[in-house]
Protein backbone atom coordinates (compact mmCIF):
# COMPACT_ATOMS: atom_id res chain seq x y z
CA UNK A 1 0.00 0.00 0.00
CA UNK A 2 1.35 3.40 -1.36
CA UNK A 3 2.51 5.17 2.51
CA UNK A 4 2.56 8.69 1.11
CA UNK A 5 -1.49 8.53 0.97
CA UNK A 6 -3.13 11.10 3.35
CA UNK A 7 -5.59 9.13 5.39
CA UNK A 8 -8.32 10.56 7.42
CA UNK A 9 -11.24 9.16 8.94
CA UNK A 10 -14.60 9.01 7.01
CA UNK A 11 -17.05 11.20 8.03
CA UNK A 12 -19.56 8.44 7.27
CA UNK A 13 -18.27 5.21 9.00
CA UNK A 14 -16.15 4.30 11.77
CA UNK A 15 -13.99 1.29 9.85
CA UNK A 16 -13.23 3.49 6.59
CA UNK A 17 -10.14 6.20 6.16
CA UNK A 18 -10.65 8.61 3.59
CA UNK A 19 -8.67 10.36 0.52
CA UNK A 20 -8.03 11.85 -2.65
CA UNK A 21 -6.22 10.01 -5.40
CA UNK A 22 -4.59 12.08 -8.08
CA UNK A 23 -4.62 9.43 -10.99
CA UNK A 24 -2.10 11.85 -12.93
CA UNK A 25 -4.86 11.96 -16.00
CA UNK A 26 -6.07 15.02 -15.10
CA UNK A 27 -8.50 13.05 -12.79
CA UNK A 28 -8.56 13.42 -8.77
CA UNK A 29 -10.66 10.16 -7.32
CA UNK A 30 -12.25 10.12 -3.47
CA UNK A 31 -11.34 7.02 -2.47
CA UNK A 32 -12.63 5.11 0.92
CA UNK A 33 -10.59 2.08 2.47
CA UNK A 34 -11.07 -0.33 5.24
CA UNK A 35 -9.87 -3.55 6.85
CA UNK A 36 -6.16 -4.60 7.29
CA UNK A 37 -3.89 -3.42 4.37
CA UNK A 38 -2.36 -6.94 5.16
CA UNK A 39 -5.29 -8.69 4.19
CA UNK A 40 -6.65 -9.35 0.29
CA UNK A 41 -8.10 -6.41 -1.25
CA UNK A 42 -11.65 -5.89 -2.90
CA UNK A 43 -12.21 -2.79 -5.01
CA UNK A 44 -15.81 -1.93 -5.63
CA UNK A 45 -16.40 -0.41 -8.28
CA UNK A 46 -20.54 1.80 -8.21
CA UNK A 47 -22.70 2.01 -11.09
CA UNK A 48 -24.47 4.96 -13.22
CA UNK A 49 -24.72 8.07 -11.25
CA UNK A 50 -24.05 6.57 -8.20
CA UNK A 51 -21.94 7.74 -5.42
CA UNK A 52 -19.64 5.43 -3.43
CA UNK A 53 -22.18 5.50 -0.60
CA UNK A 54 -24.57 3.26 -3.20
CA UNK A 55 -21.83 0.38 -1.41
CA UNK A 56 -23.65 -0.15 1.78
CA UNK A 57 -21.36 0.38 5.29
CA UNK A 58 -23.17 -2.67 6.57
CA UNK A 59 -21.82 -4.35 2.90
CA UNK A 60 -18.07 -3.07 3.47
CA UNK A 61 -18.15 -4.01 6.86
CA UNK A 62 -19.37 -7.95 6.16
CA UNK A 63 -16.17 -8.18 3.68
CA UNK A 64 -14.00 -6.61 6.30
CA UNK A 65 -15.08 -8.91 8.85
CA UNK A 66 -14.31 -11.55 6.44
CA UNK A 67 -10.79 -10.74 6.12
CA UNK A 68 -10.69 -8.02 3.44
CA UNK A 69 -9.24 -4.84 2.81
CA UNK A 70 -12.20 -3.10 0.97
CA UNK A 71 -11.73 0.01 -1.14
CA UNK A 72 -14.43 2.12 -2.68
CA UNK A 73 -14.66 5.15 -4.77
CA UNK A 74 -16.35 7.49 -6.89
CA UNK A 75 -16.13 7.06 -10.17
CA UNK A 76 -14.94 10.79 -12.58
CA UNK A 77 -18.05 12.60 -12.88
CA UNK A 78 -19.55 12.10 -9.51
CA UNK A 79 -19.92 12.49 -5.83
CA UNK A 80 -16.31 14.37 -4.80
CA UNK A 81 -14.27 12.93 -7.64
CA UNK A 82 -13.01 15.34 -10.28
CA UNK A 83 -15.98 16.71 -12.44
CA UNK A 84 -15.85 16.11 -16.95
CA UNK A 85 -16.63 19.56 -17.84
CA UNK A 86 -17.73 19.18 -21.77
CA UNK A 87 -17.93 22.16 -25.19
CA UNK A 88 -18.72 19.45 -27.29
CA UNK A 89 -22.45 19.65 -29.16
CA UNK A 90 -25.83 18.42 -27.23
CA UNK A 91 -26.60 14.37 -28.51
CA UNK A 92 -29.47 12.38 -29.21
CA UNK A 93 -29.59 10.14 -26.59
CA UNK A 94 -32.63 8.32 -27.86
CA UNK A 95 -31.28 7.96 -31.36
CA UNK A 96 -28.08 6.71 -29.44
CA UNK A 97 -30.24 4.59 -27.60
CA UNK A 98 -31.96 3.19 -30.37
CA UNK A 99 -28.18 2.09 -31.96
CA UNK A 100 -27.20 0.83 -29.26
CA UNK A 101 -29.75 -1.83 -28.70
CA UNK A 102 -29.10 -2.80 -32.69
CA UNK A 103 -25.28 -3.24 -31.30
CA UNK A 104 -24.36 0.03 -33.53
CA UNK A 105 -21.87 2.17 -32.58
CA UNK A 106 -22.15 5.79 -30.94
CA UNK A 107 -19.68 8.48 -30.98
CA UNK A 108 -19.31 11.96 -29.33
CA UNK A 109 -19.26 11.08 -25.72
CA UNK A 110 -16.74 12.71 -23.62
CA UNK A 111 -15.31 9.63 -22.54
CA UNK A 112 -16.53 6.29 -22.04
CA UNK A 113 -16.18 2.74 -20.05
CA UNK A 114 -12.64 2.19 -21.16
CA UNK A 115 -11.49 5.37 -19.70
CA UNK A 116 -13.39 4.82 -16.85
CA UNK A 117 -11.67 1.15 -16.47
CA UNK A 118 -8.27 3.43 -17.08
CA UNK A 119 -9.00 5.24 -14.06
CA UNK A 120 -9.79 1.87 -12.11
CA UNK A 121 -6.04 0.64 -13.32
CA UNK A 122 -4.40 3.79 -12.35
CA UNK A 123 -6.20 3.89 -9.26
CA UNK A 124 -4.75 0.34 -8.08
CA UNK A 125 -1.02 1.63 -9.21
CA UNK A 126 -1.16 4.65 -7.23
CA UNK A 127 -2.51 2.72 -4.32
CA UNK A 128 0.60 0.57 -4.84
CA UNK A 129 -1.96 -2.94 -4.81
CA UNK A 130 -0.79 -5.82 -6.37
CA UNK A 131 -3.36 -8.23 -7.65
CA UNK A 132 -6.76 -7.68 -6.20
CA UNK A 133 -10.20 -8.86 -6.18
CA UNK A 134 -12.91 -6.47 -7.74
CA UNK A 135 -16.41 -6.75 -7.37
CA UNK A 136 -18.63 -4.12 -10.07
CA UNK A 137 -21.97 -3.22 -9.66
CA UNK A 138 -24.61 -2.63 -12.66
CA UNK A 139 -22.40 0.16 -14.60
CA UNK A 140 -19.01 -0.86 -12.41
CA UNK A 141 -19.59 -4.30 -13.31
CA UNK A 142 -19.23 -2.92 -17.00
CA UNK A 143 -16.13 -1.38 -15.88
CA UNK A 144 -14.72 -4.19 -14.32
CA UNK A 145 -15.10 -6.04 -17.43
CA UNK A 146 -12.92 -4.14 -19.25
CA UNK A 147 -10.61 -3.75 -16.66
CA UNK A 148 -10.38 -7.41 -16.48
CA UNK A 149 -9.68 -7.92 -20.31
CA UNK A 150 -7.00 -5.36 -20.39
CA UNK A 151 -5.60 -5.38 -17.13
CA UNK A 152 -5.32 -8.96 -16.54
CA UNK A 153 -2.37 -8.85 -14.46
CA UNK A 154 -3.91 -6.18 -11.76
CA UNK A 155 -6.53 -8.83 -11.20
CA UNK A 156 -6.79 -12.02 -8.95
CA UNK A 157 -11.12 -12.74 -9.23
CA UNK A 158 -14.23 -10.96 -10.32
CA UNK A 159 -17.49 -10.34 -8.67
CA UNK A 160 -20.06 -8.99 -10.98
CA UNK A 161 -23.22 -7.84 -9.47
CA UNK A 162 -26.23 -7.23 -11.53
CA UNK A 163 -24.79 -5.96 -14.51
CA UNK A 164 -24.95 -6.54 -18.59
CA UNK A 165 -22.20 -6.66 -21.13
CA UNK A 166 -24.27 -4.86 -24.10
CA UNK A 167 -24.13 -7.55 -26.03
CA UNK A 168 -26.87 -6.25 -29.39
CA UNK A 169 -30.94 -7.76 -28.63
CA UNK A 170 -30.61 -8.56 -24.97
CA UNK A 171 -34.15 -7.28 -23.66
CA UNK A 172 -34.23 -3.93 -22.97
CA UNK A 173 -34.44 -2.48 -19.39
CA UNK A 174 -38.28 -1.59 -18.49
CA UNK A 175 -39.02 2.26 -19.72
CA UNK A 176 -40.01 2.72 -16.24
CA UNK A 177 -37.31 1.95 -14.48
CA UNK A 178 -34.83 3.30 -17.41
CA UNK A 179 -36.44 7.07 -17.30
CA UNK A 180 -36.66 7.13 -13.47
CA UNK A 181 -33.12 6.64 -13.95
CA UNK A 182 -32.18 9.80 -15.96
CA UNK A 183 -35.16 11.51 -15.95
CA UNK A 184 -35.25 14.92 -14.21
CA UNK A 185 -36.42 15.86 -10.93
CA UNK A 186 -40.32 17.59 -10.89
CA UNK A 187 -38.22 21.05 -8.77
CA UNK A 188 -34.21 21.65 -8.24
CA UNK A 189 -34.65 22.50 -4.52
CA UNK A 190 -33.32 19.95 -2.15
CA UNK A 191 -36.60 18.14 -1.11
CA UNK A 192 -37.52 18.01 -5.07
CA UNK A 193 -34.25 16.05 -5.72
CA UNK A 194 -35.25 13.88 -2.37
CA UNK A 195 -38.70 12.94 -3.46
CA UNK A 196 -37.14 12.05 -7.05
CA UNK A 197 -34.10 9.95 -5.50
CA UNK A 198 -36.56 7.94 -3.28
CA UNK A 199 -38.57 7.29 -6.72
CA UNK A 200 -35.75 5.93 -8.07
CA UNK A 201 -34.80 3.76 -5.30
CA UNK A 202 -38.56 2.60 -5.16
CA UNK A 203 -38.56 1.90 -8.87
CA UNK A 204 -35.19 0.00 -9.28
CA UNK A 205 -35.69 -1.41 -6.23
CA UNK A 206 -35.84 -4.94 -4.87
CA UNK A 207 -40.21 -4.88 -4.24
CA UNK A 208 -41.09 -5.05 -0.24
CA UNK A 209 -37.81 -4.22 1.12
CA UNK A 210 -37.43 -0.57 0.79
CA UNK A 211 -37.49 0.98 3.92
CA UNK A 212 -38.93 4.39 3.71
CA UNK A 213 -36.90 6.17 6.59
CA UNK A 214 -33.63 4.94 5.44
CA UNK A 215 -34.21 5.82 2.05
CA UNK A 216 -34.73 9.71 3.24
CA UNK A 217 -32.09 10.11 4.99
CA UNK A 218 -29.55 8.26 2.33
CA UNK A 219 -31.40 10.63 -0.54
CA UNK A 220 -30.66 13.52 1.96
CA UNK A 221 -26.83 12.17 2.76
CA UNK A 222 -26.07 11.78 -0.86
CA UNK A 223 -27.84 15.12 -1.93
CA UNK A 224 -25.81 16.87 0.61
CA UNK A 225 -22.36 15.24 -0.45
CA UNK A 226 -22.35 15.88 -3.81
CA UNK A 227 -25.16 16.98 -6.53
CA UNK A 228 -24.44 16.62 -10.12
CA UNK A 229 -27.13 15.38 -12.43
CA UNK A 230 -24.31 16.58 -16.05
CA UNK A 231 -22.20 13.89 -14.29
CA UNK A 232 -25.19 11.11 -14.92
CA UNK A 233 -25.91 11.73 -17.95
CA UNK A 234 -22.29 11.94 -19.06
CA UNK A 235 -21.68 9.07 -17.86
CA UNK A 236 -24.88 7.31 -19.41
CA UNK A 237 -23.17 8.90 -22.60
CA UNK A 238 -20.48 6.89 -22.02
CA UNK A 239 -22.04 3.45 -21.56
CA UNK A 240 -23.86 4.03 -24.98
CA UNK A 241 -20.74 4.96 -26.33
CA UNK A 242 -18.97 2.09 -25.56
CA UNK A 243 -21.00 -0.88 -26.89
CA UNK A 244 -21.24 -4.46 -26.53
CA UNK A 245 -18.15 -6.18 -24.60
CA UNK A 246 -19.03 -9.74 -25.42
CA UNK A 247 -15.75 -9.64 -27.45
CA UNK A 248 -13.83 -8.57 -24.16
CA UNK A 249 -15.85 -10.78 -22.26
CA UNK A 250 -14.14 -13.56 -24.30
CA UNK A 251 -10.44 -12.49 -23.23
CA UNK A 252 -11.21 -12.76 -19.21
CA UNK A 253 -9.64 -16.10 -18.08
CA UNK A 254 -9.82 -15.14 -14.30
CA UNK A 255 -12.41 -16.67 -11.96
CA UNK A 256 -15.91 -14.86 -12.16
CA UNK A 257 -18.87 -14.88 -10.47
CA UNK A 258 -22.08 -12.96 -11.47
CA UNK A 259 -24.85 -12.64 -9.34
CA UNK A 260 -27.98 -11.15 -10.54
CA UNK A 261 -31.53 -10.29 -8.80
CA UNK A 262 -34.53 -11.91 -9.89
CA UNK A 263 -36.70 -9.03 -9.57
CA UNK A 264 -34.48 -6.77 -11.66
CA UNK A 265 -36.45 -4.62 -14.63
CA UNK A 266 -33.70 -1.93 -14.60
CA UNK A 267 -31.07 -4.89 -16.40
CA UNK A 268 -33.46 -8.24 -16.12
CA UNK A 269 -31.42 -11.14 -15.36
CA UNK A 270 -30.85 -12.40 -18.72
CA UNK A 271 -28.27 -9.57 -18.96
CA UNK A 272 -26.05 -11.16 -15.78
CA UNK A 273 -26.86 -14.68 -17.25
CA UNK A 274 -25.51 -13.24 -20.70
CA UNK A 275 -22.32 -12.11 -19.01
CA UNK A 276 -21.92 -15.47 -17.32
CA UNK A 277 -22.48 -17.53 -20.83
CA UNK A 278 -19.43 -15.33 -22.47
CA UNK A 279 -16.69 -15.21 -20.06
CA UNK A 280 -14.91 -18.36 -19.45
CA UNK A 281 -16.09 -20.92 -16.37
CA UNK A 282 -17.99 -18.27 -14.81
CA UNK A 283 -20.59 -19.29 -12.78
CA UNK A 284 -23.98 -17.08 -12.15
CA UNK A 285 -25.89 -17.19 -9.09
CA UNK A 286 -29.78 -15.36 -8.95
CA UNK A 287 -30.97 -14.32 -5.27
CA UNK A 288 -34.82 -14.49 -5.29
CA UNK A 289 -36.49 -11.20 -4.84
CA UNK A 290 -33.64 -9.12 -5.30
CA UNK A 291 -34.11 -6.07 -7.51
CA UNK A 292 -31.26 -3.43 -9.03
CA UNK A 293 -30.04 -2.44 -5.83
CA UNK A 294 -28.04 -3.81 -2.18
CA UNK A 295 -30.93 -4.07 0.87
CA UNK A 296 -29.80 -4.91 4.10
CA UNK A 297 -31.40 -8.25 3.95
CA UNK A 298 -29.33 -9.36 1.23
CA UNK A 299 -26.18 -8.18 2.55
CA UNK A 300 -25.29 -11.48 4.84
CA UNK A 301 -25.97 -13.71 1.33
CA UNK A 302 -24.13 -11.49 -0.89
CA UNK A 303 -21.17 -10.79 0.99
CA UNK A 304 -21.13 -14.27 1.68
CA UNK A 305 -21.59 -15.24 -1.96
CA UNK A 306 -18.10 -12.70 -3.13
CA UNK A 307 -16.19 -13.71 -0.21
CA UNK A 308 -16.09 -17.28 -0.70
CA UNK A 309 -15.63 -16.71 -4.39
CA UNK A 310 -12.50 -14.77 -3.62
CA UNK A 311 -11.42 -17.19 -1.10
CA UNK A 312 -11.87 -20.31 -3.23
Amino acid sequence: MNSALQLQSSPYTSFMQETKVDLGNGIQLHVEMGGNPEHPTILLIMGLGAQMLFWPDFFCKSLIDQGYQVIRFDNRDIGLSSKVRHKGPRLNTMKMMGRFAFGLQNQGAPYNLFDMADDAALLIERLGLEKINIIGASMGGMIAQILAAKYPEKIEKIGLLFTSNNQPLLPPPFPKQLFSLIGKPESHDEEGIINHSLKVFKTIGSPGYLNQVEAMQTARKLYQRSYHPAGVLQQFLAILCTGSLLKLDKQIQKPTLVVHGSCDRLLPPSHGRAVAKAIEGAKFELIQGMGHDIPPHFIPQLSGLFAHHFKS
